[in-house]
């Protein structure tokens, strides 16, 4: 039987014309759309794509199992709108904090889909510092928050009325000036590369990125330009620009503004993980149904 997430991906591939833009519509990294795209060939047995330099085009049976895949789709999404009615999901307000990188690539797919199912329900949706965000949890001023943590680093801390729940893991890349020599290789950059590269001190200060500029800092980059308040669409920018190279969370290497050179790094011990956290004692049927879908959704486009 098909994943109806991997269906969905498929069908999104064939109206954004390119892995890539579906990518950025339903809020995944490339490679991991590609891996699920991958998963589904495997369950058809035969190829439903065909990759170009524009993008991808779907074959005779990917359009074929397109079609299937929208009426599939289009019957779930009326099983989902009718079950909550039953479950009471046909009213009240569901509020979300979220910080800024995720709220532009992470939960507008992810309301689509809620509001889809659930188009009764009131959202707000509030930007917090990740931290600011947990805190506001706790208060009471939002039933869920989207916050994060680097490794190398230490726990999220918690209220003891505030859980945590991962549902995104993804690593930290080299961005660069484009045609820069660092970002022009295929494989996985060691760090010891970049001693002594002009590096964009991304929040040097912050608490949750402190143990990873650490350990830069120890593989010999040197800063030039120190960027001290979260923002990565800067880093970005400065790094187009030639002012050095950046090291940020792959989601906003490949969906920034400006062009940079990208690159995996060696090891893979470099990596953020997004959570959602939420009331442990206490969650409105709203946020029950979209913590369940945040799951559903990132959660499946991890899996092995």
């Amino acid at each position: 039987m098909y994943d109806p997430t991997r269906l969905a991906a498929l069908v999104a591939v064939a109206e954004a014309g390119s892995i890539t833009r579906a990518a950025e519509r339903l809020g995944y990294t490339t490679p991991a759309l590609s891996q699920q795209l991958a998963k589904l060939e495997r369950e058809a047995g035969t190829a439903l794509l065909v990759r170009h330099h524009r993008g991808a085009r779907l074959t005779g049976a990917g359009e074929l199992l397109v079609a299937r895949a929208r009426r599939v789709l289009d019957e779930l999404e009326r099983a989902r709108h009718e079950l909550a009615r039953l479950t009471g999901l046909t009213g009240g307000t569901l509020r979300l904090g979220t910080f800024q990188t995720a709220g532009i690539h992470l939960l507008p797919p992810a309301l689509s889909a809620f509001r889809r199912a659930h188009p009764d329900v009131e959202l707000t949706v509030a930007d917090y510092e990740p931290s600011a965000g947990v805190a506001a949890v706790a208060a009471g001023d939002v039933d869920l928050a989207l916050t994060h943590t680097y490794t190398p680093g230490g726990p999220l801390p918690l209220p003891s009325s505030v859980g945590a729940e991962p549902i995104l893991v993804e690593e930290l890349v080299l961005v660069s000036a484009p045609g820069h020599a660092l970002t022009s290789g295929t494989s996985r950059l060691p760090l010891a590369e970049l001693a002594g590269q002009p590096l964009i001190s991304m929040a040097p200060d912050a608490p949750a990125r402190r143990d990873v500029e650490a350990l830069l800092a120890r593989a010999g980059a040197t800063p030039s330009v120190r960027v001290p308040t979260p923002g990565y669409l800067l880093v970005c920018a400065l790094a187009s620009a030639g002012l050095g190279v950046g090291v940020v969370p792959e989601m906003v290497a490949r969906t920034s503004v400006t062009p940079v050179g990208v690159r995996a790094l060696e090891g893979g011990g470099l990596r953020r993980t997004i959570s959602v956290a939420y009331r442990s004692d206490e969650m409105s049927p709203a946020a029950e149904a979209f913590r369940a879908l945040l799951r559903g959704t990132f959660g499946r486009a991890q899996q092995s």
